[in-house]
């Protein structure tokens, strides 16, 4: 059977995270049968880590503000998960889920495709995001 998108869903956790007025710091979105939806949201970036497991795909939105003394941005990376026990079938229809996924998710710095747990976490997302971006100057403070 193929994946169908709850766009409606999906689009309202991905403006939570987006909106500089919500407290919301990321969201994970996980299927239930063939509907990929929202599973989660959360404010605290230890939460975001645990929310993937190692028999699962799943895809993460999160913010991260970068920039130093002079200038703060949020920026915004997608995270695609594919367990290190996930069957090859799973794994193989993640790219055509992922593509689904970004009808909606459309707006991101970097895209982070793994199944390793070092690369959920919220200091290896950051690096990834500073290097996407380019410059960086100031202290970083």
């Amino acid at each position: 059977m193929s994946t169908t998108l709850s766009k409606e869903d999906v689009r309202a956790a991905y403006n939570d995270v987006r909106d500089d007025t919500t407290s919301t710091l990321w969201a994970v979105f996980k299927y239930e049968g063939t509907v990929l939806q929202r599973n989660t949201t959360g404010t605290d970036y230890d939460d975001f880590q645990s929310q993937f497991g190692d028999d699962e795909r799943a895809f993460g939105f999160i913010r991260i503000t970068t920039g130093d003394e002079m200038s703060k941005r949020s920026k915004f990376a997608l995270v695609t998960w594919a367990g290190p026990h996930l069957s090859a079938l799973k794994r193989a229809r993640l790219s055509t889920d992922k593509s689904l996924l970004k009808q909606v998710i459309q707006n991101f710095a970097v895209e982070i495709m793994t199944s390793e747990r070092d690369e959920i976490q919220i200091d290896y997302i950051t690096d990834e995001v500073k290097k996407a971006g380019g410059a960086n100057y100031g202290t970083g403070q």
